[in-house]
C-alpha cells in the first residue's frame, strides 16, 4: 500500500514554519506584503482571492487585494502594477487569472517586476529557472518538489520522470526544476492526447498528471513502485450518495495498490499551492531587505 502524501499536513507545518520567519522579520522591522490584481467578478476568481488573503494573514503577511471593475481599460491595469512596483511596503505581486478577454494577460504578467513576480510567470524568472539560476517558480511546481522533499522522496537522480501537462503553471516549470544538474532527473513532457501515453506512463518512477480528466491515468498505465502526483480537479456524481464529489487525473484506488507514494485528491497538491504562493513572497520580503 502505497505511502499517502498529505497535503494538509504539510501544508500546515510550513506555515507554522512561515509564522515563526514573519515574527523573525517583524522584529526587524519588515513585514512582507503581497497584493493580488483582479478584474472583474469571476466568482471563482474572488473564492481563490479571498482564500488567498485569508491565508497571508494567519501568517503574518499583509495581504491588499486590489479588485478593479470587469471593463477597466489594460493601461489602467498597466498603471496600477507600476505603482505596486514602486512601492516598498509590496513585496510580492500575483494577478488573478484569467482576466477579461479585452487585457492582454501577458503585457499585465510582463509588467510585473521580477523580483515582486512570486507567481513565477515573467519571462526573466521563466528563462532563469531554465538556466538553474534563482528565480521565481509558480506555487504548484514548488509545492510539488516540497512534498517529495519532506516526505523523503526527492532524490530523482537518473529517475524517469514523465509530466502529462505541458502549461505554464505546472509542465514546464516543474521541469525545469527537476532537469537541472543538481536534481538529475530525465524529464519527459507529454501532451493529455499523446498517442500510445502509456507507452511513455508505463516507464516512469515518478507520474504528475494534471489534465482535469478524472481517473484519466489507470492503473495499467503504470509501473510497480511509481510515486504519483496528481494536481487534477474534476466533480463526478456519486452515485452511492446522490452527489458529485472531488476526484482527480489518477485512478486512486487501484494505483495506490501498485504506487511506492501517492498524493490524495482532495488533499495533496492543493492545499500546498497557496502555502507555497505565501512561502515565495517572505522569500521576497527577505531578498529585498537582504536578509538571509
Amino acid at each position: 500500500m502505497a505511502t499517502i502524501l498529505d497535503g494538509r499536513k504539510t501544508s500546515a507545518e510550513i506555515k507554522e514554519e512561515l509564522k515563526r520567519e514573519t515574527e523573525r522579520l517583524a522584529g526587524k522591522g519588515i513585514v512582507p506584503g503581497i497584493t493580488g490584481i483582479l478584474v472583474g467578478e469571476d466568482p471563482g476568481s474572488a473564492s481563490y482571492i479571498r482564500l488567498k488573503e485569508k491565508a497571508a494573514n494567519q501568517l503574518g503577511i499583509h495581504a491588499d487585494m486590489l479588485k478593479l471593475a470587469e471593463n477597466v481599460s489594460e493601461a489602467d491595469v498597466l498603471k496600477e502594477v507600476d505603482r505596486l512596483n514602486r512601492d516598498r511596503n509590496v513585496h510580492g505581486i500575483f494577478v488573478q487569472l484569467p482576466m477579461p478577454g479585452h487585457i492582454d494577460e501577458n503585457r499585465v504578467l510582463n509588467a510585473v517586476a521580477p523580483e515582486k513576480d512570486v507567481d513565477g510567470f515573467h519571462p526573466s524568472n521563466v528563462g532563469r529557472a531554465w538556466l538553474g539560476q534563482s528565480a521565481f517558480l509558480p506555487a504548484t511546481p514548488i509545492g510539488i518538489h516540497e512534498i517529495l522533499v519532506r516526505y523523503g522522496y526527492d532524490n530523482l537522480k537518473g529517475k524517469s520522470v514523465v509530466i502529462v501537462n505541458v502549461d505554464n503553471l505546472v509542465g514546464k516549470p516543474l521541469a525545469s526544476l527537476w532537469a537541472q544538474e543538481a536534481v538529475g532527473a530525465n524529464v519527459t513532457l507529454c501532451h493529455p492526447d499523446t498517442p500510445d501515453l502509456a507507452d511513455y506512463t508505463r516507464g516512469a518512477d515518478v507520474i504528475v498528471v494534471a489534465v482535469d480528466k478524472a481517473r484519466f491515468i489507470t492503473a495499467e498505465m503504470v509501473k510497480d513502485g511509481v510515486i504519483a502526483i496528481d494536481f487534477g480537479a474534476n466533480y463526478i456524481k456519486d452515485p452511492s450518495e446522490d452527489k458529485e464529489k472531488l476526484v482527480g487525473d489518477l485512478d486512486f484506488d487501484a494505483i495506490e495498490e501498485k504506487a511506492e507514494a501517492i498524493t490524495p485528491v482532495p488533499g495533496g497538491i492543493g492545499p500546498m499551492t497557496v502555502t507555497m504562493l505565501m512561502h515565495s513572497t517572505v522569500r521576497a520580503a527577505k531578498m529585498a531587505g537582504g536578509i538571509q
